[in-house]
C-alpha cells in the first residue's frame, strides 16, 4: 500500500478522512462539506436516489479509549442541532482498540490510514474497510502503543498480583523494569482508562479484569514462547507425579493449574513454562510429537511467567493465576471458556491471590 502523508492538523485530517469516505462509497453515491456547524465539519452524504443524510464530524489528531465518553457526548449533542443527523469521529490514526472501543459506543470512524466504518439507517449504507493496524507515523520515543514485550508484561503482573496503588519507585522495584519503560507502560495504561492517578500520583488499577483482558491482546502463550511439542506415554497422571518428583525450571499453566481453583473439566493436555525444553522432556520421559500431542513445553521469552509461583497439595509448581489466566484466554480449543471460568473465581476470591 502506497504511504499516505501525514495530517498535520485537524483541516487536514477532515480531508483525508472525506477523501477515504468518497473512495469507498457505493457506486451513484456522493459526499460532499457543507458549512461548519456545531461540530469540526458537516458533511453531507446522498444517495443515488436524492435521499441523503448529514454526517456531524469530530476531528481529532489522537484519540484514545478514554476519550470515548466525551467524544459521545459531543456528538450527540451536535448531532442535536441537525435531526437525522450521524456523528463521526475522524482522526490521523485509530488504533484497533479504540476503533472497539467506539464501535461499542454506537459511534462510526475514519481515519487517514483507511480504516472506516459508518453505519447510517436512512438512506441505508454501511461502509467498512481497514487500513493500518499499527501507526504508520509514530516516531521513536513516544509512549509505547501496545503492551507486548517483557517490560510491559513485568508491570502488567506486578499490578494484577497486588491490590494497592503503586508510587512509581515502587512498581519499577517490584516489576524490576527500568524507569523510562514503566512510565511508557503507565501512560499507555492511562491513555486506555486502565490506570489511574491519585492526587499524589499514585498509580491504580480500577479494574484487574480489563487490564487482564487487554493484555491477552498483546501476549500469548504460543506468541510469547518457543513451544515445542511432545507426549507424555504414560498420560498426565504420570507426567505430573514424574514433574513432582524430578524439579526443574517449570511451571505448570493451562487447565491443569486452573484446576487447582476452578475445575472446568478433565485436562487433556498440559501447557507447562520451562526455561529448557530438551532437558525437561528427558527428566520427565517425554517423546517428540508430529501428532498426537497432550504436552507443550513453552521456553518463555521472559521469566515473567516463573515470578509468584506456587506449589499444589500434589507438589507441582503452579504458575500465578492472572499469568494461568491470560494463557487460557490465548490458549488453543476450550482454553477460552476455561479462562471465563477462572476469572469468575478470581473475581469472587480476589483475597486469596492478589497480595496487599
Amino acid at each position: 500500500m502506497e504511504a499516505r502523508p501525514q495530517p498535520q492538523d485537524e483541516v487536514e485530517i477532515l480531508r483525508a478522512g472525506m477523501a477515504v469516505l468518497a473512495d469507498r462509497l457505493p457506486a451513484g453515491w456522493g459526499v460532499q462539506p457543507l458549512s461548519h456547524g456545531p461540530a469540526d465539519a458537516l458533511w453531507k452524504v446522498t444517495a443515488p436516489d436524492g435521499t441523503s443524510v448529514v454526517l456531524v464530524v469530530a476531528a481529532k489528531r489522537a484519540v484514545e479509549r478514554r476519550d470515548t465518553a466525551t467524544l459521545l457526548q459531543q456528538l450527540t449533542a451536535a448531532a442535536d442541532e441537525h435531526p437525522g443527523s450521524h456523528g463521526v469521529v475522524a482522526s490521523r490514526y485509530l488504533s484497533p482498540p479504540v476503533r472497539k472501543r467506539l464501535s461499542e459506543a454506537g459511534l462510526s470512524y475514519i481515519d487517514a490510514t483507511g480504516n472506516i466504518t459508518l453505519n447510517v439507517s436512512r438512506p441505508g449504507l454501511y461502509v467498512a474497510d481497514r487500513g493500518a493496524d499499527h501507526d504508520p507515523w509514530r516516531g521513536p520515543g513516544r509512549p509505547r502503543g501496545t503492551l507486548k514485550g517483557t517490560p510491559a508484561a513485568k508491570v502488567v503482573r506486578a499490578l494484577l498480583d497486588h491490590e494497592r496503588s503503586w508510587a512509581i519507585r515502587e512498581l519499577i522495584d517490584v516489576a524490576d523494569v527500568s524507569t523510562g519503560s514503566t512510565y511508557r507502560v503507565i501512560e499507555f495504561l492511562e491513555s486506555e482508562n486502565l490506570a489511574t492517578r491519585t492526587g499524589s500520583g499514585a498509580v491504580v488499577v480500577p479494574d484487574w479484569v480489563a487490564l487482564l483482558r487487554r493484555w491477552s491482546e498483546d501476549y500469548g502463550f504460543v506468541r510469547n514462547s518457543r513451544v515445542t511439542r511432545w507426549i507424555a506415554p504414560r498420560g498426565l497422571p504420570n507426567l505430573m507425579r514424574r514433574a513432582a518428583d524430578h524439579p526443574t525450571r517449570y511451571a505448570v499453566t493451562g487447565t491443569l493449574a486452573a484446576a487447582n481453583w476452578a475445575p472446568y473439566a478433565p485436562a487433556r493436555s498440559a501447557m507447562i513454562y520451562t526455561t529448557d525444553a530438551e532437558h525437561t522432556a528427558r527428566l520427565w520421559d517425554l517423546r517428540p510429537a508430529d501428532a498426537g500431542a497432550n504436552v507443550m513445553l513453552a521456553e518463555p521469552e521472559s521469566d515473567v511467567v516463573f515470578i509468584r509461583t506456587s506449589t499444589d497439595a500434589s507438589g507441582l509448581t503452579i504458575a500465578a493465576p492472572p499469568q494461568v489466566a491470560v494463557d487460557l484466554m490465548t490458549g488453543p480449543g476450550r482454553s477460552p471458556s476455561e479462562a471465563e471460568e477462572l476469572i469468575g473465581w478470581m473475581t469472587r476470591h480476589e483475597s486469596s491471590w492478589r497480595e496487599q
